[in-house]
């Protein structure tokens, strides 16, 4: 969120829709995060003129075609760059990057280690298949061992990056997660918005043509509450509707999975979640699936001061109590004037 005073604008999910044709495939969990985005941002208060999207290159990058707002398509990977240059030309703008597992995690992932190390304020939203979806299928940065594909036919040998433990890695102040098609979504993109810094927030996203379906072992509605930890912040760490929950293994310093008795989460030593804990943030990213539930919503918010900031402030220091003057600024230093019927050269 922009640290200038603004005031909310009035609008509606009819005024963030624009008149361009949504072209993802059907059934494309993309559908469902631009509806997520355009119904929140209404409830935020942002408005269409003072709004960016930014997008490198992929499915998700078609993003800024379709909200009604200021938008980007950039090159591949370079979104985190030109979302740099924009704030700092107008810092009271909302920005939003829209990227995916390929474009932020490959080609893009040093810009995007850049653009969270340095906090810039603006919104990341990772979209994650497992898999390069625009460039028919082949194994991404994220996908995981044994995901057969054209660049894989054998079943890929690479361990998947973790887009959130990267992004805890690179100095990232908030960090979040959720998934296409989750009601809670609009709470975390709420929360982002709301950080002042760099918001990270991997969404996992399904491909229904080349990865279908991949997520399901947690995002299925049938048994969800076994499978989802949803954090909130000042709340303890419990799932499977209050029966089990998560502690702290103070032998081996890892999470544990604990039975909850009678609600008494407090003797069973449940965690209650606090989002400035980057320790447990840490742990929460690395909870290996199965053994444990998959850890949603808002991991870690700490904020800091932000990089604009900074920038703008360094401006003023540099400038304070001087005169704008070019034809002074260019004949500082060591100059000459050349006269007519000077020495040949």
């Amino acid at each position: 969120m922009n640290e200038m005073t603004k005031i909310a604008a009035t609008t509606t999910l009819k005024d963030w829709e624009t008149d361009q044709e949504v072209r993802w495939c059907p059934g494309c969990g993309d559908y469902a995060i631009l509806k997520a985005v355009q119904r929140t941002l209404p409830e935020l208060g942002a408005d269409p003129a003072n709004t960016v999207f930014v997008s490198g290159i992929g499915c998700s990058s078609r993003f800024p075609y379709y909200v009604e707002s200021y938008g980007f398509h950039t090159i591949h990977g370079r979104a985190p760059a030109f979302a740099t240059g924009i704030k700092l030309a107008n810092p009271e703008l909302d920005v939003w990057l829209v990227t995916g597992d390929g474009d932020g995690m490959s080609i893009g992932g040093n810009h995007t280690m850049h653009v969270l190390r340095r906090n810039l304020d603006c919104q990341i939203l990772l979209f994650n298949n497992e898999i390069y979806g625009l460039t028919k299928g082949q194994y991404s940065p994220t996908s995981r061992e044994g995901t057969t594909s054209p660049t894989t036919p054998l079943g890929s040998v690479d361990r998947p990056a973790s887009p959130c433990a990267f992004a805890l890695g690179a100095g990232a102040r908030f960090i979040a997660r959720g998934f296409d098609v989750s009601k809670n979504l609009p709470e975390v993109l709420k929360a982002a918005y709301h950080h002042r810094g760099a918001a990270f927030i991997e969404i996992f996203q399904n491909c229904i043509v080349y990865n279908k379906d991949r997520f399901e072992d947690f995002a299925a509605p049938k048994g969800a509450e076994d499978r989802q930890l949803w954090l909130q912040n000042g709340q303890p760490m419990l799932f499977s509707k209050g029966e089990k929950g998560i502690a702290l293994d103070t032998e081996k310093l890892t999470l544990k999975v604990v039975d909850v008795v009678d609600g008494n989460w407090q003797a069973a030593g449940v965690i209650v979640h606090d989002v400035t804990n980057r320790s447990i943030a840490h742990m929460l990213v690395e909870m290996p699936f199965g053994a444990f539930p998959m850890a949603l919503g808002v991991l870690y918010d700490d904020p800091r001061p932000t990089f604009e900031a900074a920038v703008m402030a360094e401006r003023a220091k540099a400038t304070a109590g001087k005169e704008p003057n070019l034809a002074k600024l260019l004949a500082k230093g060591q100059t000459w004037t050349v006269t007519e019927g000077g020495p040949d050269l």
